[in-house]
């Protein structure tokens, strides 16, 4: 069961929204989030995720355990910032086909599009949601540590406790690898163009809500978190995976070098 945890660091009721108005002031809040395989992907994979965000500042820490040895974990805040927009982690109901697993386009209905990108460096927007040069990558025992500062668009982080965490990569056959034996190409990448990649390598692997959410409408879009504007906030589309760091082909040659170099 997936567990949330929060620490406000604020003054009380009304009187502290009385003085934030008045003066700009901001509450820092932390997190504790417990990211799980909800979707019954059977990834044998989880980790604790900490927060804290201090105006429009985040903090993160992810520390896990269970993942694909020795490769790469795509991770991301999903969701939305629109309020009648409610998006929650997948389980197995969204499993349409009947194969056993909850790959990317059927979580995406549940967990909404990629708000921002947990990458190690440089771009965090949506643009970036497999990147995966720039992801986190597990070690030899299967063990995912993660840990950055993240400036966001102004106003981002108050609303920020109304998404969640996805992590991607899952090792289907028990070979500690990602490969093509097991679920075959990534039915997700080859919508963007891209064969190939392994489905292992994209499916959900842990999932965690900041707060109690039920699955809503479809996703509208995501927030631009690169460039520190408001520029894209609920419009960057459908899929918010689509950017160019794995549709073009420079994104995708780096998503085959990587995932080559990590079986080799």
């Amino acid at each position: 069961m997936r567990t949330f945890t929060k620490t406000a660091l604020a003054l009380p009721g009304a009187a502290f929204l009385i003085l934030a108005g008045a003066t700009g002031a901001s509450a820092e809040e932390s997190y504790t989030m417990e990211l799980t395989d909800t979707s019954g992907n059977d990834s044998g994979s989880s980790s604790t995720a900490q927060l804290t965000v201090d105006g429009d500042s985040l903090a993160i820490k992810i520390t896990g355990e269970g993942f694909t040895p020795n490769s790469p974990h795509a991770q991301h805040f999903h969701g939305s910032f629109s309020e009648d927009k409610k998006f929650t982690c997948p389980d197995s109901s969204a499993d349409k086909d009947g194969d056993g697993q909850v790959n990317t386009e059927e979580g995406l209905p549940m967990y909404g599009d990629v708000i921002l990108s947990l990458t190690t460096a440089g771009d965090t927007s949506p643009k970036s949601g497999l990147a995966i040069d720039r992801m986190p990558k597990a070690d030899a025992d299967g063990n995912l540590s993660y840990t950055r500062t993240i400036e966001l668009p102004a106003g981002a982080g108050a609303k920020l406790k109304n998404l969640h965490i996805v992590q991607h990569g899952l090792d289907a056959n028990g070979n500690d690898k990602y490969d093509l034996e097991a679920l075959g190409e990534s039915t997700f990448a080859k919508s963007l163009g891209v064969n190939g990649i392994p489905e292992e390598a994209t499916n959900p692997a842990t999932c965690g809500t900041v707060t109690g959410a039920s699955a809503g409408e479809m996703p509208s879009g995501g927030v631009d978190t690169g460039d520190g504007t408001t520029d894209g906030i609920e419009g960057a589309g459908t899929f918010g995976f689509a950017g160019a760091a794995f549709a073009v082909a420079g994104g995708a040659l780096l998503y085959r070098r990587r995932l080559a170099t990590d079986r080799g």
